[in-house]
């Protein structure tokens, strides 16, 4: 280990609501128990790699602000194993369970394949390391196959099958290094599977590539015996135009068109759901109606900015209607919620990085104290039960198991003389109970 990047700072501990202490958790108690389980097992937490060691803090107006001492100077590998330390620092101070990461944020890409491969199965060796001696498991892992330039028509729909084929010899590692560090899942983000253009594009030869694509990965995740979910990750544009996997939906569809819907379920990232003009709570509920939730990256937008800024979330309100709708499921499952989130470029002190997943954290935390109390009292089930009361009865009962075709409701809704009247759906009364349980 290296001289630590936060000497004065021990691991955050809880304190509670009323404590003053800025790294403190406030509402985070990781032990406390709630419906059978305690806080941490429920939220299963992850710091990302990416953003929290890897981005320098720059955007496409100006150079990285965060200045880091692993950012530069110094030879590649020595700076991938100077920023594994501190990451491993990050995820001991922070007392959380997970991290995950891309290929090529813990190492970086040689000069050729061979050695690429070499140094990220170095920087794995080292990882396993720093696994056993802090706990700190994998949620998930990735490949990066949106940064290098062989990547600017995307990965599996490029038009060019030789860069299909190294994104695949790309995907193979990374599947198998997060196999090899006991990962609990594994994400397939296509941050460049789209379109900038229609006029050059061959959209159904596209799909057909990422269909094909994915039914490999599928193929090999069974090859190697790894028993983890793999993941999905929905975006609708940015960097592209548009994105083939644009939301939860489209997903779906996909993974019906090449029957992958028992093989491949969704990653859902809170920023990403806006983005595409829904609300988080609405990508999560369409997952769970649909047995493809899978796991969460958890940020939020700007509703200023158009683009994915991935901020830190502090909205108890939606983190509260998320986990009651994860809770309500059965939970997380094998997944978690990762912080895919980053710092403002001017947040450059070192423990601004502490702050932002404190804060996070706590609203997870804040959300999910809330989420259980909804549940324990059947707020949310009891109003959505008598709303749809009417189909438990006889006629709900025939419309549904088919003993009334069209003909038969018709001559019934004239026999009976049926006319139903408008009931209130009383939508303010029950967000202001709502509003009553945010703690």
């Amino acid at each position: 280990m290296s001289d630590p990047y936060w000497p004065d700072v021990e691991c955050i501990p809880y304190r509670g609501p009323d404590c003053e202490d800025a790294l403190a958790y406030h509402y985070y108690d990781a032990d406390h128990i709630l419906l059978g389980q305690s806080m941490r097992d429920h939220l299963r937490v992850a710091v990302c790699y990416w953003h929290s060691l890897c981005w320098p803090g720059d955007d496409v107006f100006g150079d990285g602000t965060f200045a880091r001492p692993w950012h530069g100077g110094g030879a590649p590998m020595e700076l991938a194993e100077r920023k594994l330390a501190v990451a491993f620092e990050l995820f001991s101070k922070l007392d959380v369970p997970f991290f995950t990461f891309h290929d090529r944020d813990l190492a970086p890409e040689g000069k050729s394949h061979v050695e690429t491969r070499t140094q990220l199965d170095h920087m794995l060796e080292l990882a396993e390391v720093e696994m056993a001696r802090t706990g700190v498991g994998l949620l998930w892992g990735t490949a990066n196959l949106f940064g290098h330039p062989r990547y600017a028509a995307g990965a599996a729909t490029n038009p060019d099958p030789e860069v299909f084929a190294v994104a695949a010899h790309q995907v193979l590692h990374a599947l198998e290094a997060t196999h090899r560090l006991g990962g609990a899942n594994y994400v397939l983000w296509g941050g460049r599977e789209g379109y900038d253009t229609l006029l050059n594009t061959d959209m159904r030869r596209e799909l057909d590539q990422l269909g094909r694509f994915m039914q490999l990965v599928v193929e090999h995740k069974h090859r190697i015996g790894f028993q983890g979910t793999l993941l999905i990750e929905p975006k609708p544009m940015e960097p592209t135009k548009h994105q083939y996997d644009f939301d939860s939906a489209a997903v779906h569809a996909f993974l019906a068109q090449n029957g992958l819907e028992e093989e491949i379920k969704l990653n859902i990232e809170v920023n990403h759901a806006t983005l595409a003009g829904h609300s988080f709570q609405h990508e999560i509920e369409y997952a769970i109606a649909n047995d493809l939730f899978g796991s969460v990256d958890l940020n939020r937008g700007d509703p200023q900015l158009g683009w994915d800024t991935d901020q830190f979330p502090c909205d108890v309100g939606e983190a509260t209607l998320a986990l009651h709708a994860i809770l309500r499921a059965g939970g997380l499952g094998s997944g978690g919620f990762n912080f895919d989130a980053k710092l403002r470029r001017q947040s450059i002190a070192p423990d601004d990085l502490l702050h932002a997943h404190i804060g996070g954290i706590d609203t997870l935390a804040r959300g999910l104290r809330s989420a259980v109390c909804l549940l324990e009292d059947g707020v949310l089930e009891g109003c959505t039960l008598e709303r749809y009361r009417g189909w438990e009865a006889q006629l709900g009962h025939d419309i549904l198991s088919g003993a009334l075709d069209l003909a038969r409701l018709a001559d019934l809704v004239e026999q009976q003389g049926l006319d139903p009247q408008p009931v209130s759906g009383r939508q303010e009364q029950i967000e202001n109970q709502i509003s009553r349980y945010l703690r």
